[in-house]
């Protein structure tokens, strides 16, 4: 077999969409049905009054650090397992990421550890509900009200999560999601911001598109502005993708339900869990190895991939970037728990159209592996 470890499904109206975006010459960033539809459903599917859509997640969150006002010399406490995407958006702002530990059974940031990191020059909380699970929101929420900090949710692999019943990307200042093709809801690159507060969409939309002026004198721009803006096209996806996504994570939560309950039996291979605070959508169905396993994650991938089986390991955390390191001077071992996941962890194929067969030959050839080592 061949599995990938993902790809996108497209099952409903994405063509008759992207058609009547052409057949309007409706393209850009600027015009058409498809973009504003998106941005106010996608923005009530998360349980909030405003979306602005962008070119990415990254864009999305170096725009909500823009528009919360984050800027040179500003610290911003971020969760150290992330895609680094979240820490180059602070550094576009000038500001100083300080990385936090994680939990050691979610892999999200530890509420616990954040205390201690703040100082004076701290401004805001990023926090990443990683592969889909979500953060225990309310400490850490408790503690930005105490130290009126910014809550920013990177929920670029949780579209469709719910903490405490209520939705990801509804429940701090400002969230950030993805829209790349391996993410929940896909329109090949792209993101979005929402929030409920109307000063900061406001704010948020003006900086996306260039910060033009009012119709009087357009090109009298009034701040420093970004070319953020995803284009009609990309949004006739989004809203297409849009009507399936509750199918979507229903079927990856399948898929996990499966994973775990044919590889629970493996000792020591730590699987992903479900808190219950949490709905987790198991953006991709992650694995830690453990106790004889450790060390071993390569020769594990290899022959898996020998055997037709795509897979992909853990994101290196940010204390253990060099770059970090030598130009920031992060710690390597500042972050324990995230440095033993990030080099013992790696994903299995969880994409949304994985057949039966394919999830029970991943399954017996991992279980046939790690038995015999």
């Amino acid at each position: 077999m061949n599995i990938p470890v993902s790809k996108p499904l497209f099952s409903g109206k994405e063509n008759e969409y992207v058609s009547r975006a052409i057949e309007r010459t409706e393209i850009s960033g600027t015009a058409g049905e498809f973009i504003s539809r998106f941005e106010s459903d996608f923005a009530s599917y998360c349980e909030c009054k405003y979306g602005v859509a962008t070119t990415s997640g990254t864009t999305a969150l170096h725009l909500a650090l823009a528009t919360l006002g984050i800027s040179t010399g500003d610290e911003v406490l971020v969760a150290t397992f992330t895609n680094m995407a979240t820490f180059f958006a602070v550094l576009y702002q000038g500001a100083r990421p300080i990385p936090i530990d994680i939990e050691e059974d979610t892999w999200n940031l530890d509420p616990i550890l954040l205390e201690k990191k703040i100082t004076p020059k701290t401004k805001a909380i990023i926090v990443v509900h990683i592969y889909g699970h979500p953060v225990d929101m309310d400490p850490v929420l408790e503690i930005a009200r105490k130290h009126n900090l910014f809550v920013i949710e990177d929920a670029a692999e949780a579209h469709g999560a719910l903490y405490k019943g209520k939705k990801i990307g509804s429940l701090s200042d400002i969230a950030c999601f993805s829209f790349y093709a391996n993410k929940i809801l896909t329109t090949g690159e792209g993101g979005m911001i929402t929030t409920n507060n109307k000063e900061l969409a406001k704010k948020a939309r003006v900086l996306q598109s260039l910060a033009y002026g009012d119709k009087e004198s357009r090109f009298m721009h009034v701040a420093v502005g970004f070319n953020y803006r995803m284009t009609n096209l990309q949004a006739a996806v989004g809203c297409a993708q849009l009507e399936n996504i509750e199918k979507v994570v229903e079927l990856k939560r399948k898929i996990a339900s499966f994973y775990t309950q044919k590889l629970d039996v493996i000792k020591d291979l730590q699987l992903p869990v479900e808190k219950e605070y949490a709905k987790n959508v198991y953006w991709m169905y992650f694995v830690v190895l453990r106790g004889s396993l450790e060390g071993k994650r390569k020769q594990i991938m290899n022959e898996l991939e020998q055997r037709g089986i795509q897979t992909r390991e853990a994101f290196t955390p940010a204390n253990m970037q060099k770059l970090f390191i030598d130009a920031y001077g992060f710690q390597e071992t500042d972050c324990p728990v995230a440095n033993d996941v990030g080099v013992n962890g790696f994903y299995l194929p969880s994409g949304p159209d994985i057949s039966e067969d394919e999830l029970y030959y991943t399954v017996h050839s991992l279980r046939d592996l790690l038995l015999s080592i």
